[in-house]
């Protein structure tokens, strides 16, 4: 059985009355039944949740504070299927897209990820410039190879969040997912999307990029606390290494000997190279972890 046979599409929503109905209306066009749509309303007041009443789709009021990732939260609870869809209210996320991520979780993937394709207009170079910056800092801190972390639009198997902590709010929500999946099973895949400029006013700022960003770091102790603390502790490298050069541009231009600033640079040098290999070797343990549940998961199954 396919997985879009046993799939439940949420969409989290706040005042995007004129997006969800095309949504709605697309998703109809996709060939997929408006009796598998949860939409969760965050507190709209334009009318959203009248929208998706007159059609006929399941409404709940959001159960969790936390702007989008209460909303996200509260319709992964109410499923009751084995898969999930989330996609934005804005219509920015083509629905035909869903046989696509559905297509890849058949392959055994716990995360399919939506990696946006923007159409001319559709996102602005600061937005992408944010993006790019942001998922590179994630993969770096999580040891993975995506390439869209922030993406509005994924599939997932239920289960795998069963331990999630749901530690993050707002915006954050998909960077919480994919770092717990990326911490606990490590199936996640991705494929090509197209991504349209939204319908209606646009509801995330620049700001709101410093806050996932702080959360990057956040979910990173949670998930993964060697590699954070000791990757933090690595930075006293930085100052270390300009006292060597200040000492040495002294020594050899000036024949001047700060012996106590060369000496403290010196030290700060060797423990952050010290703590950053052990960070890196942390990350590198990880990797096996996820290496080493995935046998004993093909073990069981072949038994």
């Amino acid at each position: 059985m396919s997985s879009c046979d046993d799939l439940t599409i949420v969409i989290p929503v706040k005042d995007e009355r004129d997006g969800l109905k095309l949504v709605l209306e697309e998703i109809v066009e996709s060939g997929f039944d408006l009796s598998k749509v949860i939409v969760v309303d965050g507190g709209s007041r334009d009318g959203t949740r009248e929208v998706a009443e007159s059609y006929g789709v399941m409404v709940v009021q959001q159960r969790y504070p936390g702007g989008k990732a209460g909303g996200v939260r509260t319709g992964l609870e109410l499923a009751r299927t084995s898969y999930v869809v989330v996609l934005d209210g804005d219509y920015t996320y083509p629905a035909v897209h869903i046989w696509d991520l559905c297509r890849k979780l058949d392959e055994g993937y716990d995360l399919v990820i939506g990696v946006r394709r923007p159409q001319p207009g559709a996102m602005g170079p600061l937005f992408k410039l944010g993006n790019i910056m942001l998922t590179t800092w994630f993969n770096l801190i999580f040891g993975t190879r995506l390439r869209d972390v922030l993406s509005g639009m994924y599939a997932i198997r239920v289960e795998a969040l069963r331990e999630a902590m749901w530690e993050a709010g707002g915006f954050s929500v998909e960077s919480e997912i994919v770092a717990h999946i990326a911490s606990t099973t490590g199936r996640i895949a991705e494929v090509d999307i197209v991504y349209r400029s939204r319908v209606g006013e646009k509801k995330l700022k620049p700001v709101h990029g410093v806050k996932i960003l702080a959360d990057m770091v956040r979910l990173s102790w949670s998930y993964n606390p060697i590699f954070t603390l000791f990757t933090v502790t690595s930075l006293i490298l930085i100052p270390g290494v300009a006292l060597d050069v200040y000492y040495l541009y002294h020594l050899v231009l000036n024949d001047v000997k700060y012996y106590m600033k060369g000496l403290l640079g010196a030290i700060m040098t060797i423990v952050g190279l010290q703590t950053l290999g052990i960070a890196v070797l942390a990350l590198y343990m990880k990797r096996m972890e996820f290496r080493l549940r995935r046998a004993i998961e093909r073990a069981l199954r072949n038994r």
